[in-house]
This record gives C-alpha cells, sequence and structure tokens, in this order.
C-alpha cells in the first residue's frame, strides 16, 4: 500500500513536468479594445490560473489590433484567445484546421449573443442614426465583429454609401478608442458592443460599454443610444489546433469552471456580469461566415 501511495504521489509531482516536454510556454491573444495595460491587468488573474494549471510559463499578448491575434493564431505564436465572431471567420475561411472552437459567454438571461450600439454625446443633438447623417462617425476595427462588420453592413442596407452618408468615416483602433473618441468629440458619434441587458447608465451588463464605465474612462450619462443592430453571435474562445489533446482539455475545462471556481476573474474575461461561458459549434457562425465571404468578394 505505502508503495501503490508513492508512486501515485511520484505521477502527481511529475504531472506538470510532463505537461511541460509536451508544451514549452503557453501564449494567450488578446484582442484590442481597450489599451494594452487595461488588458493586461484584466486577464492576470486568468493568465495565472492557466499556467498554474499547465506547468509552464503563460503569456498575455495585446497586439495593436485585431489582425495581429487572428495572424499569431494563424501562423503558432499564440495558442489561444477570445475571438469576436468576425475574426473567427476571417480565421476559418483562410485555414479550417487552424483553431478548434471551445466556448462562448452566457449572458445572465441564458442568451449567447450581444449588440452593437450606436451612441453620441448627449449634448450633441444626435437622437438617431438619421441625427448623424453629414457628421464624422467611427468604427474599431476593420476585423471586428461588432464594431464593423455588422454595423458596416446595416447601415449601408439603410443609409448607402456610408462615406457619403458621414461627413467622414474613421477607424478608431478599437471600441474603448471609439467610446472615448466620441466622448471627448473627436468623433460625433460611433459603434461599440454590448449585451443590451441590464442599465444603459452600467455600460449596460457586459461589453466594451461596461468595461469602459467600470475603468471610469466614461461616465454613461453623458452619451446616448442613437442605434441598435440585429443580434450578433457571441465571439468563441479558440484554441490552436496543433495543440497536445490534454493541454487544449485542461485550459477549456478550466475557463468553463471559471464562473464556479473564480467569479471575480470570470467577470475580467467576459467583460462583465455573465452567467457562464459555454460550448460553442461551427454553425452558430454561418450568418458571420458568410457576411465575411461577401466582404472579401
Amino acid at each position: 500500500m505505502n508503495k501503490l501511495l508513492t508512486a501515485t504521489a511520484l505521477v502527481a509531482l511529475l504531472a506538470p513536468a510532463a505537461m511541460a516536454q509536451e508544451i514549452t510556454e503557453f501564449n494567450i491573444g488578446i484582442l484590442g479594445g481597450e489599451n494594452a495595460q487595461d488588458r493586461l491587468t484584466s486577464q492576470e488573474c486568468y493568465r495565472a490560473a492557466i499556467e498554474a494549471e499547465l506547468g509552464v510559463p503563460v503569456k498575455l499578448f495585446t497586439p495593436a489590433d485585431y489582425d495581429g491575434v487572428i495572424q499569431g493564431l494563424l501562423g503558432g505564436s499564440l495558442d489561444m484567445a477570445w475571438l469576436g465572431a468576425s475574426a473567427f471567420a476571417k480565421i476559418y475561411l483562410t485555414d479550417p484546421n487552424a483553431v478548434d472552437l471551445a466556448l462562448t459567454k452566457q449572458n445572465v438571461d441564458g442568451s449567447t449573443g450581444y449588440y452593437s450600439i450606436g451612441f453620441a454625446r448627449k449634448d450633441a443633438g444626435i437622437a438617431s442614426m438619421d441625427d448623424a447623417k453629414g457628421k464624422s462617425f467611427a468604427f474599431a476595427d476593420p476585423n471586428s465583429t461588432s464594431g464593423y462588420l455588422v454595423p458596416g453592413a446595416e447601415l449601408a442596407v439603410k443609409y448607402g454609401d456610408l462615406e457619403q452618408y458621414f461627413s467622414e468615416v474613421k477607424f478608431s483602433g478599437g471600441h474603448e478608442q471609439t467610446i472615448v473618441g466620441v466622448a471627448n468629440g473627436d468623433f460625433a458619434a460611433g459603434v461599440s458592443w454590448a449585451d443590451g441587458l441590464g442599465n444603459w447608465e452600467d455600460g449596460y451588463n457586459s461589453g466594451a460599454l461596461r468595461r469602459a464605465a467600470d475603468a471610469g474612462l466614461v461616465d454613461m450619462n453623458d452619451l446616448v443610444q442613437i442605434w441598435q443592430s440585429k443580434l450578433i453571435p457571441e465571439g468563441p474562445m479558440v484554441v490552436r489546433s496543433a495543440l497536445p489533446q490534454d493541454v487544449k482539455d485542461r485550459v477549456i475545462k478550466l475557463t468553463a469552471d471559471l464562473h464556479e471556481t473564480d467569479k471575480a476573474c470570470a467577470y475580467g474575461v467576459a467583460a462583465g456580469d455573465a452567467m457562464d461561458f459555454v460550448p460553442v459549434t461551427l454553425p452558430e457562425y454561418d450568418g458571420i461566415l458568410a457576411a465575411r465571404k461577401l466582404q472579401s468578394n
């Protein structure tokens, strides 16, 4: 019995070492949307938890734009990321075998969708997208779902060529830049993302508006919502397909359990209040894949 216990204990002690022989590090990419330091801070607990689970160094990477994360996953320099649906679609259409779909965010009402939200300063006299005609407008990033792909398509259907409809159309570089830019008067209006649940003055329950409000970057009472898209599927957490299966399984399980094991950490990963992280499959992104195909034609 003592020999059995000793052997069991030895296996437990060697497990991280065995893992380290399969991978020597694990790299996480974080999409743009807020400044790099805030991205690192909100994800540090998550990084540390994965590092403890895998027994190898885990690093966070915050490229300047969405494409930095996309190319990192395609090239194998990044091992996982939480993506927007449009960013995932670009990866899948480039190489369908590059990443495995894993999880998505489940909202407090059980839904797994969110919205692109159009907004302006309350004192700008813009109460609707019609009022924004002839004024400057900000999208986030060309690879952002809620910050460009969906609102760009929906608004173009209604208003035609957006370069003609607005006085100028700019890419701010990320959701935070759009939010702060509108609040500061750099853009008359713009779009960002939110789950659409809860209160406007809080930035809704989760999303870029909530994260900006939590960080004290804006007072939501100074802003007004002027538009809302159709429901968009929540973006996925993906892992690099070529990773050892055990590595993928461990990281996915840790993340799926995060709301139960560390709710405060889950809040940072989910950009606000959420119910859980749940499995997601390819058919949920059929519409986004089709939209990206049309955009590339």
